[in-house]
């Protein structure tokens, strides 16, 4: 995926330059929005199309996880085909998937589309940092290029509850998606003008074995999780998914080992340092955006609050992550990337405890401070843990690291949602008590999720609508505890291995 081995060529003026960058850092910027956009407009969406837990669940992620399983191959054939070729279709492709988004009348629609728009992301966001190295020859205006893209697509994850909250209590949930239509076809008019053609002279072979066992291999795993979440327990069925998915994954890493030009090479995780920073970046910001999604939920469903004061009420959470991004350099300057990288890994942890302790939704100033806490310790996590990453690995194979810094962010996000998704549906349905006048159909509905709870409402007496709702809302609570201990628990776990695993090559550069 490297442009570095490619015949230099004419990039343009100084004014395409940054026009360039403005077209592939908007196209990250929507990216990163459509990552977490939906969190506030589920409540609303979940009543429209009442999917089941599982479903939902699907919903949410299959944008990450397909954009995940793809970003490495969509690169490589980038690079066979031409990455002006790729990105452009991928903004053709993006803003066809957001308007099938916004138009689906049943789940199984949405959650197509919603790959369909992963898909597009991976076509996008695989093919612009080869596009930044080749327009951007000068090494310090590529430094600050890169820096402007790679905050594009976290800006966009941050700011996406507020943008769903707004859009959703205004013009409904689908309106959410229908927003990215118009700025695509801006961005698609103007990258069509100004984004140069560049290939790799010397193209990896595009394996399409290796895609197939990785797509279908974590496909298999993730829905076998989510089936046992949605079941509260295992069956054989889903034992066998999981087992099936587990084996091609297998099989997969053991092909990349063998090929003399793997789709992903696992050799770099033969350095202690990357494995660890890897496994920071994906335990860190899967939690982050679970966290996102989950308090979004929580809020709204416990709470009451509108989708815009739930999308409002993370502005804190998004601000200290801006911050902690901002102030890394300098925190690991003063204390060595190690120590900070544990520190922010354990506040973050702390934080998410205390969510998990003193969390109310009555009393919203009771979670700022830890709201506070957890963004500032997110946000050193991602930048320190993505600059470990790519100073783990030697220079030459720099595109290999980033192409997988990349996918652990994604990845991430997919498996966060997907595992504390698990556990809350679990916890959801198991805790969720008896209620007198209730028969065992409206129990069993009830125990699918608080959106179907909700729907049995209007066919019950009141007094019977009132303990249902409450008993709704306390068994919502608990799953969001749970899904709040067990991801502080992870957390401190990923500080301490930080701590023990993420020591510098020479003794004394921490």
């Amino acid at each position: 995926m490297s442009a570095l081995a490619e015949t230099k060529r004419p990039t343009g003026s100084s004014r395409q330059r940054w026009l360039v960058l403005a077209v592939v850092s908007g196209s990250l910027l929507l990216c990163g929005i459509d990552l977490t956009v939906l969190h506030v407009a589920v409540p609303s969406m979940s009543r429209d199309l009442q999917p089941s837990p599982a479903q939902l669940l699907w919903i949410v992620d299959v944008y990450s996880l397909a954009l995940a399983a793809l970003l490495v191959t969509c690169g490589t054939l980038g690079d066979r085909i031409g990455r002006r070729r790729m990105v452009l279709s991928g903004f053709l492709t993006f803003g066809l998937a957001s308007a099938a988004c916004a138009f689906s009348s049943s789940t199984a629609q949405l959650i197509a589309a919603r790959a369909a728009l992963g898909v597009a992301a991976a076509m996008i966001m695989a093919s612009t940092v080869a596009i930044i190295r080749v327009v951007f020859t000068d090494d310090r205006e590529r430094a600050l290029a890169i820096g402007v893209w790679t905050s594009a697509h976290s800006v966009g994850a941050t700011i996406g509850p507020l943008v769903g909250g707004l859009v959703a209590e205004r013009w409904g949930w689908g309106a959410v998606f229908l927003v990215n239509v118009p700025v695509i076809v801006v961005i698609l008019a103007v990258g069509a003008r100004v984004i140069p053609e560049s290939k790799n002279p010397v193209p990896r072979r595009w394996d399409l074995t290796s895609v197939v066992l990785s797509v279908t291999g974590l496909a298999g795993v993730v829905y076998a999780l989510k089936q046992a979440g949605e079941h509260a327990g295992v069956n054989t069925a889903i034992l066998a998914t999981a087992v099936g998915g587990a084996v091609l994954l297998y099989v997969f890493v053991r092909r990349q080992r063998r090929l003399a030009e793997p789709l992903l090479d696992f050799s770099l995780f033969g350095e202690r340092r990357f494995t660890t920073a890897t496994l920071c970046v994906i335990g860190c910001f899967g939690s982050y955006v679970a966290l996102l999604f989950f308090l979004t939920q929580w809020l709204q469903q416990v709470g009451g609050y509108s989708p815009l004061l739930a999308g409002l009420s993370l502005m804190p959470l998004a601000g200290a992550n801006a911050v902690g991004a901002i102030t890394a350099p300098w925190a690991a300057r003063r204390w060595g990337n190690r120590r900070t990288l544990t520190g922010a890994l354990s506040l973050f942890a702390v934080a998410y405890a205390a969510i998990a302790v003193v969390g109310d939704t009555a009393h919203y100033g009771m979670l700022l401070l830890p709201l506070l806490a957890a963004g500032y310790g997110a946000g050193i996590v991602m930048t320190l843990g993505a600059d470990s990453i790519m100073s783990a690995a030697q220079p030459e194979r720099s595109g290999e690291a980033a192409a997988i810094q990349e996918t652990s962010f994604e990845l991430g996000a997919g498996l966060g949602v997907a595992v504390l998704g698990t556990v809350l549906a679990v916890v959801y349905r198991t805790s969720l008590p008896s209620v007198p006048g209730l028969g065992p159909e409206e129990r069993a509905a009830a125990g699918e999720s608080f959106a179907a709870a909700q729907d049995l409402l209007t066919h019950l007496p009141s007094p019977t609508a009132d303990t249902v709702l409450d008993a709704a809302r306390q068994a919502y609570d608990r799953g969001f505890t749970a899904v709040a201990v067990i991801a502080a628990a992870g957390l401190a776990v990923t500080a301490l291995m930080a701590a023990v695993l993420l020591r510098p090559r020479k003794a004394g550069n921490d």
